[in-house]
């Protein structure tokens, strides 16, 4: 990871569950590193919620990508999707309820990670000034 920095080369970290406390980490104190939870999601299931929560608990909410991370039979993306739509909903309702953010704030989260995060990353639409937001502000 430190070895790359230089080169002005992104890593995102894909494929981190069961390491997806580490791949948040990294993405909180490397600049230029970010975190996808797909594979986590999917693989969690009915505890991808929990997971999606440790996750934004450490990694700032610019660095979080949201992938399917399907592949082979169509129906996974539509899972993938699913699950991600279901975790995030329920993790910023409870931190909106418990007075950890507030809607305003679970609304551009939720923005940030679901699509607004990989176009920056990706070159699909965000700019350069966009990377502010790596700051998780």
């Amino acid at each position: 990871v430190r070895a790359v920095r230089p080169t002005g080369c992104r890593l995102v970290l894909l494929h981190g569950y069961p390491y997806h406390r580490g791949a948040a980490y990294l993405a909180a104190v490397f600049p230029h590193v970010y975190a996808d939870v797909g594979l986590a999601l999917t693989h969690t299931g009915a505890r991808a919620g929990a997971v999606l929560a440790e996750v934004l608990e450490l990694a700032p909410f610019g660095k979080v990508l949201f992938s399917t991370d399907a592949h082979g039979l169509p129906e996974l993306y539509l899972v993938g999707a699913r699950l991600f739509l279901e975790a995030l909903d329920a993790t910023s309702a409870r931190w909106v309820r418990d007075g950890a953010w507030c809607a305003a704030d679970a609304e551009r989260v939720a923005a940030l990670v679901a699509a607004d995060n990989a176009r920056r990353v990706y070159g699909r639409g965000g700019t350069v000034a966009d990377d502010t937001l790596a700051d998780g502000t």
